[in-house]
């Protein structure tokens, strides 16, 4: 028997939905005990979307909290299904979760609260927005989105209908980052001028491998959905999906909110950059086209922050694979996810125990999501906030594919001048899908 649920929504139906802005499945939530807040008796259901690598996180975490019943997982891959529920039933033995290979299926369950998305990145809007729509919250793995015109869809939807969304960035809820904020927020570096960030690494070129027939137990369609179509090849798919543009934007994209998060939170009031300006090159030995280097220099006006993929030549820098740097006229400081070292007046410190603690700690990243679940206030990455943090990872994806410096309009939301630039903050979806207005 196959492991996963068919249901009487039939693509045609659905598709013809989703043509016109999928807006029934936001009126009938409207009516449905979902479109309130959970109250403190009840239980949190929760349908995972999306259960390969990340994914199998997302469900462990979610099954360890005695407060949440799973009820659904769902992947195009039946051996993503098939693996995920076997290790759901060990931690749950008395789940009554059902497996599904379209989402769809999914958000048409009354009963779920919230869904958990995991998915390739071209994948994310699309999902949260139709979750938003059909009166769940959502729990989004990072990057955010795809595109510029993803990010402003998702925000649109969230506040029309309501919902609470938190994303991925787990190392957003620990001890080290809340103290980097209020050191940097207290003054103790001076005015910032520059801000560095890094993570080394790129996108390997994965050779030339031939393309095969999707297995039976994978949907290939589907699995490309909005993002244009493609032979199969082994290469592409899953973990791999990161390392073309179709899906996604290499390691760049796939580490910039955890790095860039913490500029973002300290500083506070970094806005957007108006101009961007990247260099880098794509792999030669493969089919891989997300740069195997890529360097980004933002100015900000009164602030510089500079992306490379090396760590950059300044004190405590050294060693560590991925950072975050800023600079003062009164000292330095260096962070990574776990770690820091301040350098002011020639000392080198990692913490100046007379900035008092300012910040509440987090109950930690999917506890807070839950917490304001039931709360309906805005969780620690809500996506108001982590919609101007993406974008410009965004925009720095257009100037490294276009090979130019970039001007950035951020009334408009446009760049100066450059159509061909502004042709790629909305990329087109595969039909018959559409993002929705």
């Amino acid at each position: 028997m196959s492991a996963w649920t068919a249901s009487s929504l039939t693509r045609r139906t659905f598709i013809g939905k989703c043509t016109q802005g999928v807006m029934g499945l936001g009126m009938a939530a409207a009516g449905s005990r979902r479109a309130r807040a959970v109250s403190a008796n009840d239980r949190i259901t929760v349908g995972h979307i999306g259960v390969g690598g990340m994914g199998n996180a997302h469900v462990s975490w979610f099954a360890g909290f005695p407060d949440v019943d799973t009820a659904a997982l769902c992947d195009v891959d039946e051996t993503h299904l098939t693996a995920t529920m076997d290790r759901l039933k060990e931690m749950r033995p008395d789940t009554k979760a059902q497996a599904y290979r379209d989402f769809r299926n999914v958000l048409e369950r009354d009963d779920i609260d919230v869904i958990t998305c995991a998915t390739p990145d071209h994948w994310h809007a699309l999902v949260a927005i139709m979750a938003f729509e059909a009166g769940k919250d959502v729990y989004g793995e990072k990057p955010l989105c795809h595109s510029v015109a993803e990010s402003h869809a998702m925000v649109r939807a969230r506040k029309r209908y309501g919902r609470v969304f938190q994303l991925g960035t787990q190392i957003h809820a620990d001890d080290n980052y809340h103290r980097v904020v209020e050191l940097v927020r207290a003054g103790v570096l001076g005015r910032i001028h520059t801000v560095r960030v890094w993570k080394e690494g790129g996108s390997p070129g994965l050779g030339f491998p031939p393309n095969e027939t999707p297995p039976p137990t994978l949907d290939w369609d589907m699995w490309l959905g909005p993002a244009p179509w493609s032979p199969y090849t082994p290469a592409r798919c899953h973990f791999n999906f990161r390392y073309f543009f179709d899906y996604s934007g290499g390691t760049y994209a796939d580490f910039w909110c955890h790095i860039a998060d913490i500029a973002y939170w300290a500083m506070g009031d970094l806005g957007e950059p108006k101009t961007i300006d990247a260099r880098g090159e794509t792999p030669k030995d493969g089919i891989a086209d997300t740069p195997a280097w890529i360097d980004v220099d933002y100015d900000f006006g009164d602030v510089k922050l500079l992306w490379t993929t090396k760590a950059p030549d300044v004190p405590g820098a050294a060693g560590r694979g991925i950072g975050c740097q800023f600079e003062g006229d009164r000292g330095s400081m260096v962070v990574d996810y776990g770690s820091r070292v301040l350098f002011i007046d020639g000392k080198e410190l990692t913490d100046i125990p007379e900035v008092p603690q300012s910040i509440p700690r987090s109950p930690g990243h999917p506890r807070n999501f839950l917490d304001c679940v039931r709360s309906r206030e805005a969780p620690e990455s809500h996506l108001d906030y982590v919609h101007t943090m993406t974008l410009p990872m965004l925009l720095g994806c257009i100037s490294f594919r276009l090979g130019r410096k970039l001007t950035w309009d951020s009334v408009k939301q446009r760049f100066v001048d450059d159509d061909a630039a502004n042709r790629m903050l909305a990329p087109p979806y595969r039909e018959p899908w559409h993002l929705p207005a």
